[in-house]
């Protein structure tokens, strides 16, 4: 597959990520599974450039990873002063407000593209997700699991909370009592607990993970385009709004389906 012409290969290359594009499927992978693809903030920065070069015509974004481990999260040479040029938890600590907000904030926007209107995305997770990891299959729309997937949020065992947007999405998933039992303890949640309890869209055997992804895919590009983002689009806003607001906003957005379905049978005559 061609990769992503838009973004710096040497970012993708130090931030050990590759971008694949075939047709309407963006496939995105993390690529350093020597050790167990752990994330740095030029990861991040990687992925926000990747976010950035999105059109129209990507319809799909598959996440994926190579080695045993989706993410074991943050590289550990973070937990002090970091790695050269990247900034450790110790330099985070001695920011200011807003410096450290902004910092936090370019973080973040390696992981919010992934809820992005125009695309679904799905995260193929096999072995361990943890804190950033487990945060980053939060950001898709859809997770399919390995049985061997194990997923933990850790970051309150350090005394830091998950900041890397993975809360909102949890508890979207597993609702509030469970999410916070989760943040809090750190436990781990295996394949079966994870289909059951609705972290993951389906469950699948390790050898199989590829070929159920596969399968997604072409089910969510077999429909229309635009019929597909006004679904998304009506079902994320969903909880945000009142009965009526979500009634009007399914009126308006079947009137934008039905003009330009309108448009399309005018033009097929001409």
């Amino acid at each position: 597959m061609p990769e992503i012409p838009d973004v710096d290969p040497d970012l993708l290359a130090s931030g050990h990520v590759r971008a694949e594009r075939s047709g309407a499927v963006l496939t995105v992978t993390l690529d350093r599974p020597q050790a167990r693809n752990a994330q740095t903030p030029t990861t991040w920065r990687a992925l926000a450039a990747i976010g950035e070069s999105l059109d129209d015509d990507v319809r799909v974004v598959v996440l994926r990873a190579e080695g045993e481990s989706f993410s074991a999260g943050l590289d550990r040479a973070m937990f002090g002063e970091g790695l050269p040029g990247e900034p450790g938890l110790l330099e985070l600590a001695r920011m200011a407000g807003d410096q450290l907000d902004e910092t936090i904030a370019a973080f973040q926007r390696g992981f919010t593209w992934l809820a992005d209107e125009r695309v679904i995305s799905i995260a193929a997770v096999q072995g361990h997700a943890v804190g950033a990891g487990f945060q980053l299959a939060l950001a898709c729309d859809l997770r399919i699991v390995a049985d061997d997937a194990k997923f933990a949020m850790r970051e309150t065992s350090l005394g830091l909370v998950p900041d890397l947007t993975g809360t909102a999405p949890l508890v979207r998933a597993i609702g509030y009592s469970r999410a916070l039992e989760v943040c809090v303890t750190g436990r781990w949640i295996g394949a079966e607990e994870a289909s059951r309890i609705g972290l993951a869209s389906l469950r699948v055997e390790r050898a199989d993970l590829a070929q159920a992804v596969d399968d997604l895919v072409a089910a969510l590009t077999a429909p229309d385009a635009g019929a597909v983002r006004e679904t998304k689009a009506l079902l994320a806003g969903a909880t945000g709004r009142s009965d009526a607001e979500q009634h009007a906003a399914e009126r308006a957005a079947q009137g934008r389906r039905l003009a330009a379905l309108a448009a399309l049978v005018a033009n097929a005559g001409k």
